[in-house]
């Protein structure tokens, strides 16, 4: 962990969250620094927490703080097992590793006792109005809210009625307990808030102990107090929250009380963060679950081949303020290509395979070609790959009647394989349907290395697989998942009709040089003239998997 941090300095640069930090240790409000990232286990984390993540790990890590983890779990019916272990794993893949992990469960007798302290000070009361009415009574941003007719209960009624709905005496929405603030607050989050509802929901930490469970805004301030919080860093869509935040924390008199402070969510651009969006995509099976790798999710990424160092590189470069802003897909995209091209090994693979004969190579003949791992760093070597008579090439390295400008194979050009030879196109098959099978070529035994002795220049150079060195896969050429560039804009309908319908296009006899048949999931290559690749887990030794992470270069264009 302290390792990544140091290698990524730029994880943790000065700024305003900080500034207000280096102030309250100047002024001794806290004499430490002690942060927590809290998701709430009903869903997988998504490239929005990642920079949540980073912002908490990186200001501990910058003070000589800790930072935890806390699994907010006050919602059991939307919350499962499955999400709090792919939370774990995807923190520790991006590179951290929080000091102790928490549940919002573990404090729920503290905050019961908690609300029963605050119908003890006449704080909190029993409300019997249902949803509906509550949000009748709630008022407006610029009305004012009326007072719940069951606000005045004795405090003896209202302890009785809340012991009664934690005993399981009333069924789910009969009664909730609700602060009593101010009605007429133009702050509508303090306008009598729900903080404990009736659930009678089995629990994946506490089973059926409780039948009451607290709400966010009640559970989130008293468990960053039990937990010693100094700083809970959250997104700004809680700045609203904060007087709430602040006010259960002076109401109950809890000693340093944690100080909220707000920064500008990540928002992302051709992407969809919504849980209850990114579910329904799984639910529906438009994806094939969350760790589908056109879901920005951080398990989708990394199945698609994304390093965890450039997530918290694109975190850095994005930065931290508390301005509203759209992020480029693209430069997420410069970020994992930056990363791959210096740490990707180079290999050749056909996506589309068209075979070549060549016709003058003696039949049975094989040869070993050596082949730059990287061109940009020569101490990495060469690899070995196989020649032979019988080849493949992409099908659109081939033109029949080649347009202007066009350098590639058609009959009477010549072109360079890499690093091998140069062939000349002769003549081709074609099949009933006027398709091209096969090409027929004359090899120059003299360009041997891919270089002519007479000094002749040759503008093409085409990628190839020896057809009998080869290993077959399945490619699968994962592109972005919708077409607009804000797919939750429902003035343009529903998120579904943005879909990309081109955002998956499967290659099942895609062809691999012959020194990859023992490549294993997580493998990542940049495949010459085709962009950046890792193996897939789907793969087997009987059939090898692969996945698209990006292309060489930007080009994508959403459709119109």
């Amino acid at each position: 962990m302290a390792e990544i941090i140091e290698e990524n300095k730029s994880v943790a640069p000065s700024n305003f969250i900080h500034d207000f930090i280096d102030k309250d240790l100047e002024d001794g409000v806290y004499s430490r620094v002690q942060t927590r990232f809290p998701p709430e286990p009903n869903g997988y984390l998504h490239i929005g927490h990642a920079k949540a993540i980073c912002i908490n790990f990186a200001t501990a890590k910058k003070y000589n703080g800790i930072c935890n983890l806390r699994l907010d779990d006050t919602n059991p019916s939307k919350e499962d097992m499955e999400y709090v272990d792919a939370i774990k794993e995807d923190i520790e893949w991006l590179g951290f590793k929080w000091n102790d992990c928490f549940y919002a469960s573990s404090y729920f007798d503290f905050i019961y006792e908690c609300a029963v302290k605050l119908i003890e000070m006449g704080k909190a009361f029993v409300c019997d109005l249902t949803a509906d009415e509550m949000r009748e009574y709630r008022g407006t941003l610029t009305e004012p809210g009326k007072e719940s007719p069951y606000r005045n209960r004795s405090i003896e009624e209202n302890l009785d009625l809340f012991r009664r709905m934690t005993a399981g005496e009333f069924p789910d929405g009969a009664r909730v307990l609700r602060a009593k603030i101010d009605m007429a607050s133009p702050n509508i989050n303090m306008r009598d808030p729900v903080i404990y509802r009736i659930a009678h929901v089995s629990h994946h930490q506490t089973g059926d102990k409780w039948c009451v469970y607290p709400m966010y805004d009640f559970a989130h301030p008293l468990s960053d107090a039990a937990e010693k919080v100094t700083h809970s860093l959250c997104s700004l869509e809680f700045e609203n929250h904060r007087p709430l935040y602040d006010w259960f924390l002076k109401e109950l008199g809890l000693e340093e009380a944690p100080r909220q402070i707000e920064f500008a969510r990540l928002n992302l651009n051709y992407s969809l963060t919504s849980k209850r969006k990114c579910l329904a995509l799984v639910n529906e099976g438009i994806v094939s679950g969350w760790n589908d790798p056109r879901m920005a999710t951080l398990s989708g990424m990394r199945r698609r081949g994304y390093p965890a160092e450039a997530i918290r590189d694109f975190c850095s470069k994005i930065g931290v303020s508390k301005a509203y802003s759209v992020v480029d897909y693209g430069l997420l995209e410069s970020c994992v290509r930056d990363n791959l091209n210096q740490n990707a090994p180079r290999a050749m693979a056909v996506l589309r395979p068209l075979k070549v004969v060549i016709d003058n190579y003696p039949e049975g003949q094989t040869e070993i070609i050596e082949v730059e791992n990287n061109p940009d760093k020569p101490e990495l070597g060469k690899r070995q790959v196989t020649f032979s008579r019988n080849l493949y090439v992409e099908q659109d390295d081939f033109m029949i009647e080649p347009v202007k400008k066009y350098f590639r194979l058609f009959p009477g050009n010549e072109v360079r394989l890499k690093s091998a030879y140069f062939i000349t196109c002769n003549s081709y098959e074609t099949d009933e349907d006027g398709n091209v099978t096969c090409l027929h070529c004359t090899y120059d035994p003299e360009s041997r290395g891919g270089e002519s002795p007479d000094g002749r220049k040759v503008k093409g150079t085409l990628h190839w697989v020896s057809a009998d060195d080869c290993v077959k896969a399945e490619v699968r050429l994962y592109d972005r998942l919708f077409n607009a560039e804000n797919p939750s804009d429902e003035s343009k309908g529903s998120f579904k009709d943005n879909l990309n319908p081109e955002s998956l296009v499967v290659l099942t006899d895609s062809v691999l040089e012959g020194g990859l048949k023992d490549i294993k999931e997580g493998d990542t290559f940049q495949f010459m003239r085709q962009g950046y690749f890792c193996v897939d887990k789907d793969s087997t030794p009987d059939k090898i998997v692969i996945n698209r992470t990006v292309g060489l270069n930007s080009s994508w264009k959403p459709a119109k």
